[in-house]
């Protein structure tokens, strides 16, 4: 083991901050820690971070945005350059498949999402500028300050807090970063990190733009959250963990958005499996398994309405999850905290079909695990049976009739996604719509044939819903450029000189091209 510990990221240098301890991440595919130790910042490393990024903030302010857009483009072309280094050291630290799965799919996303951030810096419509001329009112979306980001285990990348969506927004915003790292994966954000301050040095924004902590404990996590000079926190991650972070910013009354994970209910009606049976079951299948299931977006719980069709349909799931390898999971933690939902979900009445337990051919991995309630059960104790089971394993509740099935999803908390299957002739189009309004209140995205997994970066996206899939239903995690908004203001200028206006507020439009609302009519 090396003796040496990792440096962080702070007031624009590479340094050997204060700290409280150190960890290791850990391969999860051999189930042995990794040697690098990396540090748990102390209270000196994070209150010289709070500093150093409210100087940054004011510096970016006095910048033009083509600045930000430069910076954004130069990382996303560094990440390019180093993606294979970067898809080894994720696939040791994650287990996630090197290949298909980082290089494949991850990365470009990544990429693609940063380099959308910086068109819709240039592009300018993102502000929302407004002016009444008669009155002599502007007002335009404005960047809150520092923003504090806290990244989940499952995304190395595409929602690293050094890297992923709420990293780009936050920079399109024209905001400072502290970015706290997931301790599952610290040399992968440790390599991220050097290639977004050498993008920060290549373009000449402020040193202290972006900062990285890999880790701090919960005293230096709540001074992060709370203090005066941040701006607005993301988190993604576990219910816990974010509900306890939205208590403290709450009382000081910091904008704090969340996502806590989500069931994603998928609703089979019976002319879906009639028409296509094998098609539906391996679609389903496969999207509950892939990743191991960990996945914000992973079906969790399937709506069916029993009956033979439906009887079959477990067998086949049945079939499937056995037959299907396993991977290993992101950690320890996430197996243990898996074991756990599925022992709450049996004790709450969930029969288990099959898997249940831990593997044992691999070090820290989990047998597939399917299990089903009837609709009367899940009405009868809801709560319990909402549960996530982060990873791969689902709960299928088979109600006896449509009242029972449409009173089930009419309990359903705040989730993510819902998808709806059914005939394609049109037959069950009346009844799809009934249940389509149901879902439509519960879910930020709905779905029609086609599964929760997978989210595609677009300007229509919306990867949000109600609480308490997330902390505020009004936004987005992904999609420009309104997921840039979360981290902004709206700040009105009233009767202010031309020359003292932002740009995108001035008579002239800056660019010609950015869309403008100029006494009622949007305009370029």
């Amino acid at each position: 083991m090396s003796s040496a510990v990792a440096p962080v990221l702070v007031a624009g240098q590479w340094q050997a901050a204060d700290r409280l301890g150190t960890f290791q991440a850990l391969d999860p595919t051999r189930g042995t820690e990794l040697p690098t130790l990396f540090p748990v910042s102390g209270p000196e490393a994070v209150a010289k971070a709070l500093d150093a990024a409210d100087r940054a903030f004011a510096d970016l302010c006095k910048l033009p945005g083509e600045r930000r857009a430069a910076f954004l483009e130069a990382f996303a072309n560094r990440i390019d350059r180093v993606k294979e280094e970067l898809a080894t050291v994720a696939q040791q630290e994650t287990g996630l498949a090197r290949d298909t799965r980082l290089m494949g799919t991850e990365i470009p996303r990544t990429v693609d999402q940063i380099r959308q951030a910086a068109a819709a810096i240039r592009e300018r419509s993102w502000c929302l500028a407004t002016i009444d001329t008669k009155n002599n009112l502007r007002s335009m979306y404005l960047p809150l300050g520092p923003a504090v980001l806290i990244g989940p285990n499952n995304f190395p990348f595409a929602y690293n807090a050094v890297s992923g969506g709420d990293f780009a927004a936050a920079l399109a915003a024209g905001c400072s970063v502290i970015a706290k790292g997931h301790p599952s994966h610290p040399h992968t954000t440790r390599k991220l990190a050097e290639e977004a301050f050498a993008a920060v040095q290549e373009t000449g924004l402020p040193p202290a733009t972006l900062q990285v902590l890999y880790h701090v404990e919960s005293s230096e996590g709540q001074t992060l959250v709370t203090d005066r000079r941040v701006g607005s926190v993301a988190f993604t991650g576990s219910r816990r963990t974010g509900l306890l972070l939205k208590s403290m910013a709450d009382r000081v009354g910091k904008p704090i958005f969340l996502e806590l994970g989500s069931l994603n209910p998928v609703v089979l009606l019976p002319g879906s499996l009639r028409e296509r049976f094998d098609q539906v079951l391996e679609t389903v299948s496969g999207s509950c398994l892939l990743g191991m299931g960990q996945f914000c977006t992973n079906p969790g719980l399937l709506f069916l309405l029993a009956g033979a069709d439906a009887e079959r349909f477990l067998a086949g799931m049945v079939q499937k999850y056995e037959s299907t390898p396993t991977s290993p999971l992101l950690s320890r933690v996430v197996q243990q905290n898996l074991s756990a939902s599925i022992a709450a979900l049996r004790a709450a009445g969930a029969e288990l079909l099959t898997g249940g337990t831990p593997t044992d051919s691999a070090p820290i991995s989990h047998h597939h695990t399917l299990m089903t309630c009837s609709g009367r059960l899940f009405l009868e104790r809801g709560h319990a049976l909402q549960q996530e089971a982060f990873g791969n394993a689902t709960l299928v509740v088979l109600c006896t009739d449509l009242a029972e099935l449409k009173t089930a999803l009419a309990s359903l908390e705040g989730q993510l996604a819902g998808s709806l299957f059914s005939h394609t002739d049109g037959s069950e189009d009346e009844l799809a719509a009934e249940i389509a309004a149901l879902l439509r209140q519960r879910v930020g995205r709905l779905l029609n044939d086609k599964m929760t997994t997978g989210v595609t970066v677009s300007a229509a996206q919306c990867h949000g819903g109600p609480y308490p899939a997330t902390g505020h239903p009004h936004f987005t995690a992904v999609g420009f450029p309104a997921s840039i908004r979360r981290f902004c203001m709206l700040a009105c200028f009233d009767n202010v000189r031309q020359h003292r206006l932002p740009s995108e507020l001035r008579d002239e439009n800056p660019t010609g091209q950015m869309w403008r609302l100029v006494d009622g009519t949007w305009t370029r």
